[in-house]
Order: structure tokens, then C-alpha cells, then sequence
């Protein structure tokens, strides 16, 4: 029993694991956690389409390639201006279809404030025509 214990020590990391930390930390960030998987998947695939290479699409966006393979992963934090580029290069609607895929959100007004109020977020008018709705802002103001 001595040798068994002795190997065991001997063979420990010096560090303890994290894996309880990383578990929780993945729990409490699972909403953007799967908004950016589902935007690598639609990534990937759209890439796939075009035969586009991580290489080709970090020279298009003027990044690195290290940087498109961290969002490939999926677990990376974008920008608003990074989700642009992707939009614009891959020519590809990521926003809506993250939210349709994760939420259902269908980008009417009632859904988009059903939606809001789930989240926690301000309340949106439901009787707001979103077709009216063009940046954020009324047209004509």
C-alpha cells in the first residue's frame, strides 16, 4: 500500500487542478459562452463554403490568424467591430441568426420583448414596429 501511495505523491502536479473553478466559470458565462460557439460553427461552415482558409480570413479582417483560431474556438469574446469584419468577409448575418438559434428571436417586435424581458434586460414596446427601427434609432429623427 506504501508503494502505491508513495507513486501516486510522487506523480501529483505541483499545482492543484482548476477544474472546479472552470466548471463554475463555464456556468455562470453559458449564454455568451454559446452565442460564440454558434457563431464559430456558422464561421466555419461559411468558410467551408467559400474555401476560405483561417489564413486567407485573418488577411481579409487584418488580423492575426492566432486570433481567428481563438474565436473558432469558441470561446472568445468578440467585439462588436470584430463581429463586423466576420459579417463583412464572410458575408454571412451572424447576429440575427445567433439570436434565432439561441433564443428564438425571430425579429418581431413581441418576440424581441419577450425576449428582453427573459434576459433581464430594459422592456421593449411590443407595440414598437421594428420595421421602423433602422440603428437603433426611428426613421426620420
Amino acid at each position: 500500500m506504501n508503494k502505491v501511495l508513495d507513486y501516486l505523491q510522487s506523480h501529483q502536479s505541483p499545482t492543484p487542478s482548476r477544474w472546479r473553478e472552470e466548471a463554475e466559470w463555464r456556468r455562470a458565462n453559458w449564454g455568451w459562452l454559446r452565442y460564440s460557439q454558434y457563431i464559430a460553427i456558422r464561421m466555419m461552415s461559411r468558410m467551408d463554403e467559400m474555401h476560405m482558409t483561417q489564413t486567407a480570413l485573418a488577411e481579409k479582417m487584418n488580423c492575426s490568424q492566432q486570433y481567428i483560431s481563438k474565436i473558432l474556438k469558441g470561446q472568445e469574446n468578440l467585439s462588436l467591430e470584430s463581429i463586423w469584419k466576420i459579417e463583412s468577409v464572410l458575408e454571412i448575418n451572424l447576429v440575427k441568426s445567433a439570436l434565432t438559434f439561441v433564443s428564438g428571436y425571430d425579429g418581431t417586435a413581441t418576440s424581441r420583448a419577450q425576449y428582453l424581458n427573459d434576459s433581464g434586460s430594459e422592456t421593449l414596446d411590443p407595440a414598437v414596429n421594428t420595421s421602423d427601427l433602422v440603428d437603433g434609432y426611428k426613421r426620420g429623427k
